[in-house]
């Protein structure tokens, strides 16, 4: 599960380091839910592209950060489908939520429920933020481990014994997270 492969996307994978990023077996949405995501973070207020991203980051707690390649397509389909409408403000296009959109939403609430569940909805605050330090804690080893490679600070030795401890970590970090689907565990 966690071996020195899949720890890549740890350590920087395709768009950089963290989790949802870099090689990963699943999509984080299937085909056409982030329009729902999109319509549903626009329901409170009208927001620009880039907020979308940034709203959407925030309420997956930094687990997904969406491409403007993802976005402003779906953006664009849903004005399309009449479900936003678009506005220019400060040299920005501003979208919308509009009635038809409204009751596509209402339609789908149960859709929109079972995908915003996908982001951990139903954890503990307190896990929630466990969650969210974790992740952290591995970017920061990933940003240090690419600035020690960049840097030509690390030689064969230093990459075996890191190998190592990763490895390490990992056999250990999966023994915890099995300890849940053992019955014969009380922990965790």
């Amino acid at each position: 599960m966690f071996g020195p492969k899949a720890m890549r996307g740890f350590f920087g994978g395709r768009h950089g380091p963290g989790f949802g990023h870099g090689p990963r077996r699943g999509r984080m949405f299937e085909k056409g839910d982030l329009k729902y995501v999109i319509l549903d973070l626009l329901k409170d207020e009208p927001s620009h592209g880039y907020e979308v991203i940034r709203k959407l980051e925030e309420r997956s707690r930094g687990f997904y950060s969406p491409s403007p390649g993802s976005v402003y397509p779906t953006l664009q389909l849903l004005e399309d489908m009449g479900y936003v409408s678009a506005t220019q403000r400060d040299g920005k296009k501003v979208y919308a939520i509009t009635d038809e959109g409204r009751k596509f939403l209402d339609e789908n609430q149960r859709s929109i429920k079972d995908i915003w569940g996908k982001f951990g909805g139903g954890w503990d605050p307190e896990v929630a933020s466990e969650i969210h330090e974790i992740r952290h804690d591995l970017m920061d080893l990933g940003k240090l481990f690419g600035q020690k490679m960049r840097e030509g600070n690390v030689d064969r030795d230093k990459l075996a014994r890191i190998r190592s401890v990763i490895s390490t970590a990992a056999r250990e970090i999966e023994d915890i997270l099995r300890e849940r689907e053992d019955p014969g565990t009380t922990s965790v």
